[in-house]
């Protein structure tokens, strides 16, 4: 004998069959709000849904024009169980994003499909970035209309995520005009991979130096060794509380690698000091003023009138 179903529980599965058959027609009817092939996500997915993810129509990846624009199943995959599921819903089989459920190695694959062929991008296997499962998406947002790490003033913000400890040098008393907006990470860093240490542009710090220091590249007749080894021996390019970024104030950072003038050198034989009078240890250090002599202290084309041997780099 069958139970009597109450009216008001069958009233209930009547709309909830109505509402599941008005969904399945207005998905069969649902139109492309993107690109081509898109409205079977779209039409779960719009401007009620998620209005987010339709920005991606303001972008490159959202052009109907152009035919190598990607499709929602492009990047996320096909996806059936998320689309055809009745009940709870499974994910997509691509998530994107910073601490998403997808490796980042596979939410590579997606992005490097396309832009491999970018030869900014061809030593981007075996990165620093890389190595250590950071994803495309944890710096890009292919789906906003302004993608902050492409942007020259925002950029910075997306590094300091990761890199807190550059955020506090940029905002010391010498740096880089990162903060003013003139230049921007990427101005010296490939974040996609470089055969440079630091992910540098170039293939060495120098080089990298050399794009807007140009004039310390030389040839010089006198060369300052550090200066054609690595500029960070003396400086530090994030920023520091000395001037001109050098890691600390002369004459202490010179000291590090030369022997210091006056008391601290050996006495000659018969007692006192080498170098008495003005040229001593005190006043030099007081002064503080190793460029005040060795004003061309990154090379020079002049012979020291004092002693030619060494390389004294006067102006």
């Amino acid at each position: 004998m069958s139970k009597k179903i109450p009216k008001g529980a069958l009233l209930s599965l009547v709309m909830a069959a109505l509402c599941l058959v008005a969904g399945s027609a207005a998905a069969a009817d649902a139109k492309d709000l993107v690109l081509k092939g898109d409205a079977k996500c779209t039409a779960c997915h719009d401007e009620a849904d998620a209005p987010e993810l339709l920005g991606i129509g303001r972008t490159k990846h959202g052009t109907r024009a152009d035919g190598r624009a990607p499709t929602c199943t492009s990047c996320h995959g096909e996806s059936k169980g998320h689309a055809e599921s009745k009940g709870s819903q499974p994910k997509p089989d691509v998530i994107f994003g910073r601490k998403g459920p997808t490796p980042a190695s596979a939410q590579n694959e997606a992005c490097l499909g396309c832009h491999q062929q970018d030869s900014a991008r061809h030593l981007w296997a075996g990165s620093v970035h890389d190595a250590r499962d950071v994803a495309c998406a944890s710096c890009h947002n292919v789906h906003s209309g302004i993608d902050k790490v492409r942007d020259k003033a925002a950029q910075p913000e997306v590094c300091y995520t990761c890199h807190a400890g550059q955020r506090v040098k940029a905002n010391k008393p010498s740096h880089h005009p990162v903060v003013e907006g003139q230049m921007t990470c990427s101005d010296c860093h490939n974040a996609h991979g470089s055969a440079g240490p630091a992910l540098m542009k170039r293939d060495s710090m120098v080089e990298t130096c050399y794009t807007c220091h140009m004039e310390k590249r030389g040839p010089f007749v006198r060369n300052h060794q550090p200066v054609s080894e690595n500029c960070a021996i003396c400086h530090e390019v994030h920023g520091t509380t000395a001037e001109n970024l050098l890691k600390s104030r002369q004459p202490f950072l010179c000291q590090t690698c030369h022997t210091p003038h006056g008391p601290t050198t050996p006495a000659v034989a018969g007692g006192g000091n080498a170098q008495p009078g003005w040229w001593n240890g005190s006043t030099i250090t007081q002064g503080r003023g190793c460029t005040n002599c060795h004003t061309e202290i990154h090379g020079s084309n002049n012979p020291s009138l004092l002693n030619p041997t060494p390389q004294r780099l006067f102006r």
